[in-house]
C-alpha cells in the first residue's frame, strides 16, 4: 500500500515513533526491587507468635533481634570472604549489614522472648502479652 505523505502526515507519524519509543522505555522495568530481607513467616497460637526466617550461612554471634510492643527488629551481617586472588563468575548472595522490622499483629511479652538458629533457619518465639491473649469470660446467671 503506498501513502502518500504531507507534513501533517510525517508529524504524526514522528509523534507515534515518540509514543511508541516512550512507552517502550518506561514499560521495561528499569531496576527491580530486591524482597526484603530475611524471607520470614510469621503465625500464631493462642499464646504466642512465631516467626521464621531463612537465614543460611549466618551464626547467633552474627545476628540481633529487638522486641517492643509490637515490633520486632531482624539485624545481622553477613562478613565478605577474603576476595583477595579470587574472580566471581557469579555472585548472588549479599553480603553486608541488614535489618528488617516486622509489625505483628499484636503486643508481645518482651521478657520471654526465645530464639533459636537451626540449618540456616531462625525460630523466635513471641509470647503474647497477657492483655492481647484470648479470655474466656464467665456468663453470670440472673434471677429476676
Amino acid at each position: 500500500m503506498l501513502m502518500r505523505i504531507n507534513g501533517t502526515n510525517r508529524l504524526n507519524l514522528f509523534r507515534d515513533e515518540m509514543d511508541q519509543l516512550v512507552d517502550s522505555f518506561f514499560n521495561q522495568p528499569i531496576h527491580q526491587v530486591a524482597p526484603a530481607y530475611p524471607a520470614l513467616n510469621v503465625w500464631e497460637d493462642d499464646d504466642n507468635l512465631y516467626a521464621e526466617a531463612e537465614l543460611p550461612g549466618l551464626r547467633m554471634e552474627n545476628l540481633e533481634l529487638q522486641v517492643q510492643g509490637n515490633e520486632l527488629v531482624i539485624k545481622g551481617e553477613r562478613k565478605n570472604q577474603n576476595d583477595e586472588g579470587t574472580t566471581y563468575h557469579r555472585r548472588e548472595r549479599g553480603v553486608g549489614t541488614f535489618s528488617r522490622l516486622v509489625r505483628l499483629p499484636v503486643d508481645v511479652d518482651a521478657e520471654n522472648v526465645e530464639a533459636t538458629l537451626r540449618h540456616g533457619v531462625l525460630t523466635v518465639t513471641l509470647p503474647k502479652a497477657a492483655a492481647a491473649k484470648p479470655r474466656k469470660i464467665e456468663v453470670k446467671a440472673l434471677s429476676s
